[in-house]
């Protein structure tokens, strides 16, 4: 019998941002395909960022009250529900209870033509706790993907107990790793499960290989991800600068955007760099995944990382990844098998000399990309996302 699942997410791509949280897509995508019905509400505040509003940005009022209500996203129906709060940096926490009372419409008027036996949840705040005080007596999953467990708990204590009531309310809590999972566990949780998230594989390893690649051809590093302190982009042009002097060639492509954009921009000018970094901007994700896969190698010594499709998404084309020792999600991706190098964290100086040590070895390269795509081919697909989901929901309506 075919599983009917309401997702509710507040990360969820839309009209002016199609990136926005489409590895929440690319689940329900999953499990659709693994065979369950699913539907869509995403949780939308028709407000534009604080930041934005004290700058007179008129254009990003515009912007977010131009989403439409629905719309149908490679065959799931989505349904956009907004809702006001006041502004994120002190009120977080309690954005799921300002929009439980739209989110109740939302899904009475679902289950009237939908008749879902379970919501999942893509964070406990705000997406949980809105449908834990919407629908109390429908099953509840819960998927972490970090932020509930190494931010939103930190805010404030009401904050935390919001985060504590969901778990304990949820039927089951999904982890995207095991280090996740652990976090979890004391915050109240009924019980866990560990559903990795996937990537695509492209059709065949990466031809040529980079033991083969064009002799004009400059030697590159790429990085993939929201331009936040904590990916720590700023590590990686300072190990750049160091590598100036014995590696003339090499270049550095920046691949997102984000509130680091313009002081990396800065930092980059300071260390007399410039010339070797390129800001691509956000790009689609098949787009983004082109750049990581034609990388030399693919860096991204980022902290408070829960998972990180990022690194599994490079891997898929054969390029080496590198991240850092004692993060949640490249510790885990080495576990299940070879392709990622992990450096100490906010360590420039280790991260020049890894790289220095790769960029000398094409032959190591090119083994440790082989092995990359092995490990995510074995691990870390799609469909074994979806097939983890699926057991998942199963699981509760036991």
């Amino acid at each position: 019998m075919t599983v009917r699942v309401a997702i509710v997410a507040e990360y969820y791509p839309r009209t002016n941002d199609p990136v926005l949280g489409v590895w929440a897509h690319r689940q329900a995508l999953a499990v659709r395909d693994a065979g369950a019905d699913v539907r869509v509400l995403v949780l939308h505040r028709p407000l534009p960022p604080l930041a934005a509003v004290r700058r007179g940005d008129v254009g990003a009022l515009r912007t977010a009250l131009r989403q439409p209500r629905r719309a149908s996203l490679d065959g799931i129906e989505v349904t956009y529900v907004p809702y006001l709060s006041p502004p994120r940096p002190w009120s977080y926490g309690a954005w799921g209870a300002w929009a439980a009372p739209a989110l109740r419409r939302a899904l009475r008027d679902l289950r009237t033509r939908f008749p879902f036996e379970l919501v999942h949840a893509h964070y406990a705040v705000p997406a949980g706790d809105a449908v834990r005080r919407a629908l109390p007596a429908t099953p509840l999953v819960v998927s972490v993907h970090g932020g509930d467990v190494l931010a939103t708990v930190e805010r404030s204590p009401y904050a935390r107990r919001v985060v504590e009531r969901t778990f304990g309310h949820a039927r089951l809590v999904l982890a995207n790793s095991a280090g996740t999972e652990a976090r979890c566990r004391p915050l109240g949780t009924r019980a866990t499960a560990v559903v990795h998230l996937g990537t695509d594989l492209p059709p065949a390893p990466r031809t040529p290989p980079a033991s083969a690649a064009p002799p004009d051809r400059p030697p590159t590093l790429v990085t993939v991800g929201h331009l936040v302190a904590r990916k720590r982009h700023a590590d990686v042009l300072h190990a750049l600068a160091r590598l100036a002097p014995e590696h003339p060639r090499l270049r550095y492509e920046i691949v997102g955007d984000g509130p680091e954009r313009e002081p990396l921009r800065a930092l980059a000018q300071q260390l007399g760099i410039a010339e070797r970094v390129t800001f691509t901007g956000q790009l689609a994700p098949a787009q983004a995944r082109a750049h990581a896969w034609s990388a030399d190698l693919f860096v991204l010594p980022s902290v408070d990382e829960a998972f990180g499709v990022a690194y599994v998404e490079a891997m898929a084309g054969g390029v080496a990844a590198i991240g850092c020792e004692g993060e949640d999600g490249p510790e885990e991706i080495a576990a299940a098998g070879e392709g990622i190098v992990r450096v100490p964290p906010r360590d420039p100086g280790a991260l020049a000399r890894t790289l220095d040590g790769l960029l000398r070895d094409r032959a190591a390269r090119e083994r440790l990309g082989a092995s990359a795509r092995a490990t995510v081919e074995r691990a870390f697909t799609w469909e074994r996302c979806g097939a983890a989901t699926l057991a998942a929901y199963e699981r509760v309506l036991a």
